[in-house]
């Protein structure tokens, strides 16, 4: 990302805004917080005005992820021969350009349409003034993605011309031409295996299928909204934003010396030590890549000076970002709880059995494989490891207070994000005073760039998903199911196969959006528990991360120390298949995610 100092002047106020809008995100909730348990009264208003922040900060970080190149996309692309890629993303961006315009047009008929009722979201301001951030940011996004279609001056126009397709649709032609729908929908599928972005193809599906009905096309971001005015929705940036903080300081230093002080002498130990390091920092950042570019560089080393083979300490460095997942305080749990409508504190309960089995199966085959290599390890210190334990106190304590926070009734999920992001500043910024004050602000224009990449995805998901309900499939698909598949254990099998392969051509937060509300229904049909349904959901979404196409953590590793596509996928396929056979295992043998929830009395 462009450094601050050199970037220009609108990109310098387009990150300023977005580090105002966290700053109000994250001091409302605390006064908040301070309000309530000091005078027993809350600040009134302060909770709709966070909620519509998440509106603005989501679709201000889609413009800075096009703005750097960060969209969510598949990589089919990277498979086309070198001399096609420049015509396959001339081709993609003119279609992604087409559908983000439509979508800025769809969202200034909302804002129109908030400006004719003239409704408050909070204090006296107009929730037209939120929603305007929408068609405003597509512009953004339709602009970039057309600069940077090509390296070429005419790519780019050609990609630009893109913006006058929606134009004619919406002048000129009825949606009753069944011809000219599926044409649109193979080129919505053809693009978006050429590498446009997910929203594009997201939006573009449930944009078509509205304007077919003959419903206005301001539904899509319609939902958009309706999904910012969620009172959980402002936790996940600001989990995030805390994430950030903490990779960026010292974090990750301190906790790699607790664990190499506590495991490292074992057979094996230090690739015990890479698992949980990576495992235990994952779900703090909200994204398992975020961990594999930021610690990538020292662990990999350390595991190779350690007589570790290239393709297990890579193997295990790639996967290992994943496997946090079912870990507090997880994003994908978070959203998973509140679309599935199920307590947030039993999902978490639930995942602390599958994710420890999770990490003790790719931990244990890396330490046997580091084993079999003659992998070094290093001898036990009791003071050390006292020492390291006394100097990552902080560190280890977070989940805690995050968990004490939310389950001990002192605060909301969002007040207990708020007050993660404040403990994360203090122990980065003060205490250890690793992360120099000015460096906050880059730290924050990257979290929210992180965070509007997925966030489109999620606001263009739900329109898809409304449809999809107004059109009833899931209850034929059900129909269907119930008539096919009699044996709960045939269903989840055939469950455990459909999940792998959607986390191998879908994010795992668009699926969440997209696929929970199919398989919810059908689960309950067959006596599944919902908080199991859960468990076994994300743990296969866990797969695909190193699942092609989408494989976020294939290309980030790929990327990262400079590999061919097709070694990495050698070095994590016997991790792959580790916990596919784990996941299996939950899935099948419900009392490992039951037994804590039934223990305490859920």
């Amino acid at each position: 990302m462009t450094q601050p100092e050199t970037a220009p002047l609108r990109h310098r106020l387009e990150d300023g805004v977005c580090v105002v809008v966290f700053g109000v995100m994250g001091v409302l909730p605390l006064v908040e917080v301070v309000a309530r348990e000091g005078f027993g009264m809350g600040l009134a208003g302060s909770i709709p005005i966070v909620q519509h922040m998440t509106l603005t900060i989501s679709f201000l970080g889609a413009a800075l992820a096009a703005r750097t190149g960060r969209l969510l996309a598949l990589s089919t692309g990277a498979f086309l021969p070198a001399r096609w890629r420049s015509v396959a993303e001339t081709m993609q961006a003119f279609v992604s350009v087409a559908v983000t315009t439509l979508l800025a047009f769809a969202s200034a008929q909302l804002v129109g349409i908030d400006r004719t009722y003239g409704d408050i979201a909070a204090w006296g301001i107009p929730i037209w003034i939120f929603t305007a951030v929408m068609p405003i940011g597509f512009v953004l996004i339709a602009v970039r993605l057309a600069l940077c279609a090509s390296s070429t001056r005419i790519g780019a126009m050609i990609a630009a011309l893109g913006c006058v397709v929606p134009l004619v649709f919406l002048l000129g032609l009825g949606p009753d031409n069944t011809a000219l729908v599926s044409v649109l929908g193979v080129i919505i599928i053809a693009a978006t295996l050429l590498g446009m972005p997910i929203y594009a193809a997201l939006g573009g599906a449930a944009l078509l299928l509205f304007w077919q009905e003959g419903t206005p096309i301001s539904a899509v971001p319609g939902e958009a909204y309706r999904m910012s005015t969620s009172p959980m929705l402002p936790a996940i940036p600001l989990f995030t934003l805390a994430g950030y903080v903490l990779a960026a300081g010292g974090s990750s230093q301190r906790l790699l010396r607790l664990f190499s002080a506590a495991v490292g002498w074992m057979p094996g130990g230090l690739a015990v030590v890479v698992t949980l390091v990576l495992a235990f920092f994952t779900p703090l950042t909200g994204a398992s890549g975020v961990t594999i570019l930021a610690m990538g560089g020292v662990l990999l080393p350390m595991l190779m000076r350690s007589r570790y083979t290239e393709a297990n300490a890579l193997g295990l460095v790639t996967v290992s970002g994943s496997i946090g997942v079912l870990f507090p305080p997880s994003l994908p749990v978070i959203l998973y709880a509140y679309y599935a409508e199920i307590d947030l504190d039993e999902m978490f309960i639930a995942g602390l059995i599958p994710g420890i089995l999770l990490v003790i199966a790719v931990a244990a085959w890396a330490a046997w494989r580091g084993v079999a290599g003659g992998a070094t390890r290093t001898t036990f210190d009791g003071r050390e490891l006292a020492g390291a334990l006394w100097h990552a106190k902080w560190d280890v304590l977070l989940p805690g207070v995050v968990l004490l926070g939310i389950f001990g009734g002192f605060a909301t999920l969002v007040e207990a994000a708020a007050l993660t992001v404040l403990y994360a500043l203090v122990l980065e910024c003060v205490v250890f005073k690793e992360l120099p004050w000015r460096e906050v602000v880059r730290v924050g224009v990257e979290s929210a760039a992180m965070i509007g990449g997925f966030m489109i995805i999620l606001s263009v998901a739900l329109g898809l998903t409304n449809y999809l309900i107004i059109a009833q499939i899931p209850m034929q698909v059900l129909e269907w199911v119930r008539a096919a598949i009699e044996s709960p254990y045939v269903f989840l099998l055939l469950l455990n196969l459909l999940l792998i392969v959607v986390g191998a051509a879908m994010d795992i937060y668009s699926a969440i959006i997209v696929v929970v509300p199919l398989i919810a229904p059908m689960a309950m049909v067959y006596g599944i528990h919902p908080v199991h349904l859960g468990i076994v959901f994300l743990a296969n979404m866990q797969l695909g991360y190193l699942m092609p196409p989408m494989g976020e953590n294939l290309f980030l590793s790929a990327y990262r120390f400079n590999k061919p596509l097709a070694e990495l996928y050698r070095y994590v396929l016997p991790y792959v298949g580790i916990i596919a056979v784990v996941v299996l295992i939950i899935t099948f043998v419900p009392a490992f995610t039951l037994w804590l929830l039934r223990a305490g009395g859920s």
